[in-house]
């Protein structure tokens, strides 16, 4: 498989030997691979709907049972911003546990830096393209999107936050809009939205050469899409990251959200311990168990008299 080659070889470079300003401890127990995960039968949505006229314009729709409103999750995918690494896909095992917890998942695609129109400006096109059509379709699939959390895994966590920061767009920039959709919370997991933190990394991480690649010609290639010349988004913000994570460290993750704090934008920084990079997007693991559990109280669903679980409250009324 194309896409689990990649991420192995992505996972193999992350074990290069890096500065970082603290010490990492050996793992207590064995992390998970991308084949752990891959090797799984993957769940399927329930529809798919093009945004554009591309093949890669596309989203799919995962919807609970039954009429709704759905409270909803707006989620990209990760893989270095690069389609030979992942696509939309890798996130099907915990859109369709979200499903399970009565939340409905718009699941965004993307040209990626390697593909003819990725990288500045069409990676950025897509993603809000795909991100605006989620209201242009919410009373059709019944989703409600207010408040509307966004969650993106590595790539997509810096796509998910540059998505709450579109209103902060400069005007000499092409991508802004008059009326982007209004994310509430952004959940970003062993994200990389700091992209010239994130480029110092190197072959620790996605590399510079494919972060230079993102980036627009001109004096500041990063003015309009690295999430810290973007502050404050006016959102909510919480960074989760893992203890062994090579490809987005914890202190990187820490260090993000000071600025956010610094800035004036409300933020939280969670720290899961015993996983990496695989673990976040894998359904089964304490790691996802958490960010479900954030996903639920941005979404409102406690005070509707649910448990982190999405189950009825005993006492609930």
């Amino acid at each position: 498989m194309k896409i689990a080659a990649a991420l192995a070889a992505l996972a193999l470079a992350g074990c290069a030997a890096a500065e970082r300003p603290t010490p990492r401890e050996a793992a207590p127990m064995p992390l998970m691979t991308w084949p752990d995960l891959l090797g799984r039968d993957r769940p399927q949505a329930d529809h798919r709907v093009a945004y554009g006229a591309l093949p890669q314009q596309i989203v799919d729709v995962w919807l609970p049972a039954g009429p709704g409103p759905h409270p909803t999750v707006l989620m990209v995918h990760g893989g270095c911003w690069t389609k030979a690494i992942a696509d939309l896909s890798i996130m099907n095992y915990i859109a369709a546990d979200l499903r399970a917890h009565g939340v409905a998942v718009w699941n965004i695609e993307y040209r990626g830096v390697d593909e003819d129109g990725g990288g500045y400006p069409g990676t950025f096109a897509d993603v809000a393209a795909a991100a605006d059509a989620l209201r242009d379709n919410a009373a059709r699939f019944a989703l409600d999107i207010e408040p509307l959390v966004a969650h993106g895994h590595s790539a997509g966590g810096h796509l998910a936050s540059w998505l709450a920061a579109r209103a902060r767009l400069p005007d000499a920039s092409p991508l802004p809009s008059t009326d982007p959709i209004a994310i509430a919370r952004v959940v970003n997991v062993g994200g990389l939205a700091d992209l010239d933190a994130a480029k110092a990394l190197g072959d620790q991480s996605c590399g510079a050469e494919v972060i230079d690649s993102l980036g627009a010609a001109g004096a500041d290639p990063f003015a309009d899409i690295s999430l810290t010349r973007l502050l404050p988004t006016g959102a909510g913000h919480d960074v989760v990251n893992t203890a062994h994570d090579r490809i987005a460290p914890p202190w990187f993750g820490a260090q993000y959200t000071d600025k956010l704090i610094a800035a004036g934008d409300a933020a939280r920084f969670h720290l899961i311990p015993d996983a990496a990079h695989v673990e976040l997007i894998a359904p089964d693991t304490p790691a996802w168990a958490a960010q479900r559990a954030i996903i639920l109280d941005a979404l409102g669903l406690d005070a509707l008299g649910l448990d982190a679980l999405g189950r009825p409250h005993p006492d609930a009324r």
